[in-house]
């Protein structure tokens, strides 16, 4: 899975393997493992301007999702997901207002962008539970994969 980091937001908060991760949802949404994808982390007078140029909204966001080749779950089709934007220092306050770790936060972030790209959205409260249950259970399935990684 051709999954490419640029880091451009200049802050050192030992992230999560964010790779990793995004790799095990794309292969539990069952999109095909050729798809490109592209995670760019981004300083708030970055993501402030991707925000109101894209959103027309004023001030840093968490995250962004741009999908290019609008690829679904469950399918065959191959090609370019898109590119997620999460802005680490947006993350790290959230994290502390939420009072969990940085690491589970730019990953709750990471597979919530990852959603938006493959077509889930949270307009209603319909959508916004599906997405958000779908989020959590990557996440924390991710997470037990890994402290299982880790034992032994």
């Amino acid at each position: 899975m051709p999954i490419d980091i640029a880091d451009r937001s200049g802050e050192e908060l030992g992230a999560p393997d964010i790779s990793d991760l995004l790799s095990f949802a794309i292969q539990e949404l069952g999109i095909d493992l050729a798809c490109e994808l592209s995670v760019i982390l981004v300083n708030e007078a970055e993501m402030s301007d991707l925000h109101i140029k894209w959103m027309d909204e004023s001030g840093p966001t968490d995250v962004l999702s741009f999908p290019m080749d609008e690829i679904h779950p469950h399918t065959s089709q191959v090609g370019v997901l898109g590119d997620i934007v999460l802005c680490p220092s947006i993350a790290l306050s959230q994290a502390v207002t939420a009072g969990h770790s940085f690491g589970h936060e730019l990953s709750i972030l990471s597979v919530h962008g990852l959603l938006h790209i493959v077509g889930y959205d949270h307009v209603n409260p319909e959508e916004e539970k599906t997405m958000f249950d779908l989020q959590e259970s990557l996440v924390n399935r991710w997470a037990k994969r890994m402290a299982l990684g880790r034992q032994e």
